[in-house]
């Protein structure tokens, strides 16, 4: 596990710190460059870099509070609020757009799901059944129906039926795939026939386990689509935050939600101070056996 209350601890507690290593050590845990080169930066001309490691500790936080203290706080729009769910193969996309319309149907507003991963016949089913649960419309199409076509329609009668929120979940893009991601691309193009501000938020979901590739994914959707922020899974456990700092600083995208678990209620609102109480947990030795 890469802990970065552990690496400032390991880092900044002999006489003489070593600065090329702590910047090491942050990169390699997935922090970004920039962030990396920055902090040290600051670290060393603190006191003349001569510091404890409390110091140390509540520089990164004061960091960190700066970059995510604007995280946003969306609200839905009139006369129809519509979020495109992107994100590669196995991150959690359906499982977080049921999440996502489960959070609004408990905020009493009306919402309907929409299957476009239509090249999936589980996924479908799999979105219908989550439907059921929360007790939404949905809106699904035959095996290998275009999914801009669907998601179209989808929006046509929620605009009829005066839905406050359409939630549309996409396939599972490899974002170096030109052709799959032109087919992405093509949903939000077709929705602004309809709806000239749709989609009002494209969410791209990552999982918070993957490291620099969640990074990599953020900076190749980014090329194609106009993302808006991040949908954070599998955010339950202790200092697994450093891509999403490498993306906020880099790449300008800050997370939106965070989802913590299998059931419906698992997932809330980015909170900063949560996930930095998080980021600076203090973890057992066996925790992190493998820094």
């Amino acid at each position: 596990m890469k802990n970065l209350l552990r690496i400032l601890q390991r880092q900044l507690s002999g006489e003489i710190p070593d600065w090329d290593r702590l910047e090491e050590e942050l990169i390699q845990a997935d922090f970004g460059v920039e962030f990396a080169t920055r902090f040290v930066q600051r670290l060393r001309q603190t006191r003349g870099g001569l510091l404890m490691v409390g110091s140390g500790i509540e520089n990164a936080r004061e960091e960190l509070e700066k970059i995510f203290r604007d995280a946003p706080r969306a609200e839905l729009t009139k006369p129809l609020h519509v979020v495109l769910i992107v994100g590669v193969n196995g991150v959690g996309k359906t499982t977080s757009a049921a999440k996502l319309a489960f959070y609004w149907k408990q905020k009493k507003k009306s919402v309907r799901l929409v299957a476009a991963d239509t090249f999936r016949a589980a996924a479908i089913e799999q979105l219908q059944v989550w439907a059921e649960r929360i007790g939404c419309a949905i809106s699904r199409g035959p095996y290998g129906m275009d999914p801009a076509a669907l998601a179209y329609q989808a929006v046509q009668q929620a605009l009829e039926e005066r839905t406050q929120l359409v939630i549309i979940d996409t396939a599972g893009r490899q974002a170096n795939k030109k052709n799959l991601m032109q087919e992405l691309a093509k949903i939000p193009r077709v929705l602004k026939k309809l709806l000239p501000e749709a989609p009002q938020e494209t969410l791209l979901v990552i999982d918070a386990h993957t490291g620099s590739n969640a990074y990599v994914q953020a900076r190749q959707f980014s090329e194609s689509l106009d993302i808006t922020g991040l949908i954070a899974t599998k955010m339950d456990g202790c200092g697994n935050g450093g891509p999403l700092v490498a993306i906020a600083t880099e790449l300008g995208l800050l997370p939106h939600w965070v989802g913590n678990g299998e059931r419906l209620e698992d997932f809330q609102r980015f909170q900063t101070k949560e996930f930095l109480n998080q980021l600076f947990a203090p973890v057992s030795d066996e925790t992190t056996a493998s820094d």
